[in-house]
């Protein structure tokens, strides 16, 4: 099966801005995930060179382009031809349609829709150069004095914000400055309304359930003088050695106060991803007034992905690691791509070194092999909701994980296959080398949620623990269970699973309770 995928980027060249760079750790940081999951990553530069992009796309005939284009030959107005060209080259691509790249891309049309969808955006002043009509815009003739920012029109990363290019003044005189401001902001600028307050920014990430929304993130200004405005400029973003870029930082902790704001701007979010018809994934920046009042700054249908920004931030406070949310923007592109590894029971199962991912299409689940704190709360949890074990059995759940995460998988001898959903454990598998043994494997535990329980998920564990013992050179499997009419369903499982029941122990647990052991030969694959 054709395993390739094409990272499409834009041309890094010597002299470039650190913005510019950037690109190039996203390059590498969504190669080591692919690679992960099963995938054969391509990165494949561009520049305005359309013709050697085609054949060179044609050339490779990948299954998807990832697309991770910030602009062309430095322009960001360029930056919907390249998922245009995959389009027309039949490319499914991953992130958002080209055009609604181009919609968000032109900032004053991106506030032209969101004031007709009634979405909250600041007040602003038409640009220069440009013939846009002033159906939304602040009228020249309004003589209101206020506080305006000058933004480039098509750039992004901030190029050319910064407390500078606070102006104050009626629309008519802010308009005449824009024409001279043009050179350092891309060749075209407008002016926006200065909200003075908080600033969020929100990530969305495309997922088998519709659109979720990441958990907010608020930029603090820290040590900024009463009369400094609070900006997240070039400086704050792309430049080490400034004092924006150390007291601007992202924070993620909120009071009971802020709920209904949070839940607005999550709203917001929501319905600028329908609005503008966003996939994949995106983020949305807002600023909140001084009387609480949310306005919509910018919806960026393509952020930033690299490891240390704002969107890998949110992805790490919702518990998702990154290659699972790669492995989510490339399932929810344009076209399915067949995933890479094996197929059971309607699940896309793909390998990975040092954990693994599964998408449900129907239930969303993702699986891993490796186990986080949180874990044991929840693995607890799931145990005694099965109904099926004693008090202390349920506490040997528990203590298999802690020993698993104080020692680690091989100094504890315990292994994991944990299936989640949107952070909660749903299922999970443990399973370890049986001491004084060379080939033998014990299979300790197989327990799933009752509501996901008929759904094959306790079979795709079991397959997967079976194959990761096999891949470890184990050739036999080992499964105990009792002996009760209760676990018939267990004993049931486990021999449709091709176990064999080699013993029973009659009243091993207690008089009446018996303990059958199975076991099943590990073949060369599974």
């Amino acid at each position: 099966m054709n395993r390739t995928i094409a990272l499409v980027h834009n041309a890094v060249k010597g002299g470039s801005l650190p913005d510019e760079e950037d690109v190039l750790i996203q390059v590498e940081a969504v190669s080591k995930a692919l690679m992960n999951l099963g995938y054969i990553p391509e990165p494949l530069p561009c520049d305005l060179d359309l013709e050697s992009l085609k054949s060179g796309l044609i050339a490779l005939d990948p299954l998807a382009a990832f697309n991770l284009v910030e602009s062309l030959a430095g322009h960001g107005r360029l930056i919907h031809l390249v998922p245009s060209l995959l389009d027309a080259l039949g490319i499914p691509y991953t992130g958002c349609p080209a055009e609604a790249i181009l919609a968000t891309s032109h900032k004053v049309m991106a506030k032209e829709r969101m004031r007709a969808a009634g979405l909250p955006t600041p007040d602003w002043i038409n640009p220069v150069p440009g013939d846009m009509p002033w159906s939304g815009a602040t009228r020249l003739e309004d003589p209101h004095k206020r506080v305006w920012i000058i933004k480039s029109l098509w750039e992004h990363a901030s190029l050319g914000l910064e407390k500078e290019n606070l102006v104050h003044g009626a629309a008519k005189d802010i308009h005449g400055l824009l024409s001279g401001c043009k050179p350092e902001m891309g060749g075209a600028c407008f002016a926006e309304a200065f909200i003075e307050g908080r600033e969020f920014n929100l990530s969305i990430l495309d997922t088998t359930d519709g659109a979720r929304v990441l958990p907010p993130a608020e930029i603090l200004f820290r040590g900024f003088e009463a009369d400094t405005p609070r900006i997240v400029g070039y400086r704050a973003k792309w430049m080490p050695d400034s004092a924006e870029y150390h007291n601007t930082p992202r924070c993620f902790e909120f009071s009971a106060v802020d709920r209904n704001l949070l839940s607005t701007l999550e709203a917001l979010a929501l319905r600028c991803w329908q609005s503008f018809g966003l996939r994949g994934y995106a983020r949305v920046d807002f600023r909140v007034d001084q009387k609480g009042r949310p306005f919509i700054l910018e919806v960026n249908a393509n952020p930033c992905i690299s490891p240390d920004a704002g969107f890998a931030a949110a992805l790490d406070r919702a518990g998702i690691f990154y290659s699972q949310a790669v492995e989510q923007i490339l399932i929810r592109q344009g076209q399915p791509v067949a995933l890479a590894g094996n197929q059971d029971m309607g699940q896309s199962v793909v390998k990975n070194t040092g954990y693994m991912h599964s998408v449900d299409p129907h239930q969303a689940v993702s699986i891993r092999y490796e186990a986080v704190p949180k874990d044991a709360e929840q693995i607890r949890a799931l145990v005694e909701a099965t109904g099926f074990f004693r008090p202390d059995e349920i506490e040997i759940a528990e203590e298999l994980v802690q020993e698993h995460l104080e020692k680690g998988p091989a100094g504890s001898g315990y292994y994991f296959v944990i299936a989640s959903k949107n952070g909660r454990v749903v299922g999970y598998g443990c399973y370890g080398p049986i001491p004084c043994t060379l080939t033998s494997y014990d299979i300790y535990w197989v327990a799933v949620s009752p509501e996901f329980q008929g759904k094959g998920l306790g079979k795709s564990i079991l397959t997967e623990m079976e194959g990761l013992i096999s891949e470890a050179g184990g050739k036999r499997a080992y499964v105990e269970t009792s002996t009760q009419i209760r676990y018939a369903s267990t004993r049931s499982f486990y021999e449709g699973c091709g176990y064999r029941c080699d013993v029973v122990l009659d009243d091993f647990y207690e008089p009446g309770d018996g303990k059958a052991v199975y076991s099943k030969i590990m073949g060369p694959t599974l």
